[in-house]
């Protein structure tokens, strides 16, 4: 090749031989970097947040302080229950339930003073009553359901679980009883006639058997104490009174309807009766409707009045 020969010009030109710039561009930001924009203000206010629901109120009557303690403890412990006041005795439970209204009361049997079995007559009328006693006795159980407890649970005999539904079940009127107070009810079943009414252990019942008689519910104030108040059955049963026993067996009822009788007398409702005998309540109004025929009744006061030999007599009408 002759040395004057140059080589060929770079055909891409003087400016293929640049360099590249040493400040590049920034970088375009991708989908990510981009903010979103924001959503308009709603034209509405915000609604009112929803009310949280209400708790179940329980009163605890025992004389046991730890009891008392353990109840509170357990019970509050739940979301939708609260102890709302505890007693030691029948008297502070009557007089702590009037102050408060609660939905639940649970009720010790044996307490000094005035105990359950006394106060479970005014109790019943302010708020639904679960007996949670020690007391084992069929004689206590009976004459508790026969005044209107709700249920009957014996300590020893239910799971921490168990008491929590027992209490709710008894806002919501449904009994429940351990093994002891159901073997109570079943053997009385069994036994076909109701049992005979003797003195309870330990002369339980009787802290009010000489008070007089108590005034109308709506004028009770929590002022008054509950040694003034005596239920109006309870009188005749518990102190063993003057009041001739009427005859019975002139209304031709069966041992069924007897015991369904005595119940409504005690002042039971048809699911308290329904509980206690372990029957439907469609069976309890259908021994009502026939109690009533034979007592020549019309409703449940004028049965009453019959069956406890207080009506007026009517010459021109067979009892």
């Amino acid at each position: 090749m002759p040395d004057d020969v140059s080589p060929a010009p770079n055909r891409y030109g003087p400016a293929a031989h640049r360099h590249t710039p040493q400040h590049p561009s920034p970088p375009i930001p991708g989908p990510s970097a981009i903010p979103s924009p924001s959503p308009p203000p709603s034209p509405f206010a915000p609604g009112p947040a929803a009310p949280a629901p209400e708790r179940l109120r329980v009163v605890v009557a025992d004389d046991n302080p730890v009891v008392r303690a353990g109840l509170g403890v357990l019970l509050s412990g739940r979301a939708d229950i609260q102890v709302v006041a505890e007693a030691a005795d029948g008297r502070e439970a009557y007089e702590k339930t009037l102050e408060h209204r609660p939905d639940v009361v649970l009720l010790d049997v044996r307490m000094p003073g005035v105990d359950g079995i006394s106060a479970l007559p005014h109790l019943v009328g302010i708020a639904p009553v679960l007996m949670l006693t020690y007391s084992r006795e069929s004689e206590i159980v009976h004459e508790a359901l026969r005044l209107g407890a709700g249920g009957y649970l014996v300590h020893g005999e239910f799971t921490a679980n168990q008491l929590v539904q027992a209490v709710r079940d008894t806002k919501d009127g449904r009994a429940n009883f351990t093994v002891t107070a159901a073997d109570a009810l079943l053997a009385h079943m069994r036994h076909g006639t109701p049992p005979q009414r003797g003195p309870l252990p330990e002369g339980l019942g009787s802290a009010l058997a000489t008070a007089p008689a108590p005034p109308p519910p709506h004028t009770a104030e929590p002022s008054e104490s509950l040694s003034q108040l005596q239920p109006v059955v309870g009188q005749s049963s518990l102190s063993g009174g003057s009041v001739s026993t009427p005859n019975r067996q002139q209304y031709g009822l069966s041992s069924r309807e007897v015991e369904v009788m005595d119940l409504i007398a005690s002042g039971m409702s048809n699911q308290q009766i329904a509980a206690t005998c372990f029957i439907s309540e469609k069976t309890v109004k259908n021994h009502i409707n026939r109690i009533f025929t034979k007592l020549h009744s019309a409703t449940r006061s004028e049965a009453i009045a019959h069956w406890l030999g207080t009506a007026p007599r009517n010459p021109g009408r067979q009892p």
